[in-house]
């Protein structure tokens, strides 16, 4: 049964992406077209799409509801959510090139329409953008989130490269895996959790709280990401059927498997050691990472990191109604199938 999504999402869409279509529109005419393309607002000749433009929202939620989780207004975040999604989406035109995929989101990739050059230039335009943003009026707190967004970035940056490492490296251990996710996927989700709080002057603990909450909801995320990307369904994801294999990617389920001491693990490595994968060799692939117990280990972290998420804000005085919808997003999270 598919998930309801949270009304928070829709919320947040309302509020943040008329600032993000404005903040968009700044680029240079060459970057605008792909750029507004990549949102899914223009198609390619630069056309407007009706209702286009939508993404999960989660990371924009986040900043919003923890502007909220510390008494604040909504739109005490919007700088911060605006800049955290551009940040997103940089790393998302980027890693389409690294990984190959020609589809995001059910249309063509922004480098497989506008090429691989352009891509990048785009991905990078959208980085500064979110900066200089933030940066507009150099108070305090906008400083403060910048700083914090920095870092996040450079985390995230530095477990894109861990992840590409593992492609051709001897299989890392399941630990070191979560290491990349932490990284990779978990600082940009922390900040983004953090960040409403951040630009409204809370209080340390408040924003520790939300931060840790952010962390583990980010690894969890990753995590159902990493199922997804072997077993969900192409018309549901966007993206081709068990592409994550066909890539030998190391997530966190074939980690598992390939660390199982099973026979089906061991099956999986020769698999991986092959020169090319055939889509009967995918089907085959997917079925001895669920057999090595991949599969049911990846749920079961996800629910965990789900469960800590929640600890995290136990402890911090947050507003109540905010963090009950912090927790029903963190529940979508885990359960969705897109």
């Amino acid at each position: 049964m598919k998930s309801r999504v949270p009304e928070v999402i829709e919320r947040a869409r309302k509020l943040v992406e008329p600032a993000l279509v404005e903040a968009v529109d700044r680029l240079s005419p060459g970057l605008r077209l792909p750029g507004r393309y990549h949102f899914g607002w223009a198609d390619a000749v630069g056309d407007p799409v009706p209702d286009g433009g939508h993404g999960k929202g989660v990371r924009p939620s986040l900043a919003l509801l923890s502007a909220e989780a510390v008494g604040a207004a909504p739109e005490v975040a919007l700088p911060g959510a605006v800049a955290v999604e551009l940040v997103h989406n940089f790393s998302l035109v980027h890693d389409d090139i690294i990984d190959d995929d020609k589809e995001r989101r059910h249309r063509a990739t922004v480098w497989n329409v506008f090429g691989t050059g352009d891509a990048i230039v785009v991905g990078d335009a959208l980085m500064v953008l979110a900066f200089e943003l933030l940066l507009e009026e150099a108070t305090p707190e906008r400083t403060a989130a910048a700083a914090d967004l920095i870092r996040a970035t450079a985390d995230m940056i530095a477990g894109q490269y861990m992840d590409m490492s593992f492609e051709s490296s001897a299989p890392g251990d399941v630990q070191r895996c979560w290491e990349m996710v932490s990284l990779k996927t978990g600082a940009i989700l922390a900040h983004a959790s953090a960040v409403g709080a951040i630009l409204a002057g809370a209080p340390a603990a408040a924003v520790k709280s939300l931060r840790c909450f952010g962390g583990e909801l980010g690894r969890a995320f990753q995590a159902v990401d990493d199922l997804l990307g072997i077993w969900g369904d192409p018309s549901v994801t966007g993206k081709p059927a068990g592409n994550d294999l066909r890539e030998r990617k190391r997530s966190v389920p074939v980690t598992v498997a390939l660390h199982s001491g099973t026979r089906a693990g061991a099956m999986l490595a020769d698999l991986y050691a092959s020169d090319h994968l055939s889509d009967s060799d995918i089907a085959r692939a997917a079925a001895l990472v669920d057999e090595a117990g991949g599969r049911s280990a990846t749920v079961a972290a996800a629910r965990e990191c789900m469960h800590r998420a929640a600890d995290a804000l136990s402890e911090a005085d947050l507003e109540v109604r905010a963090a009950d919808e912090l927790l029903e997003l963190a529940e979508f999270i885990v359960d969705r199938d897109f």
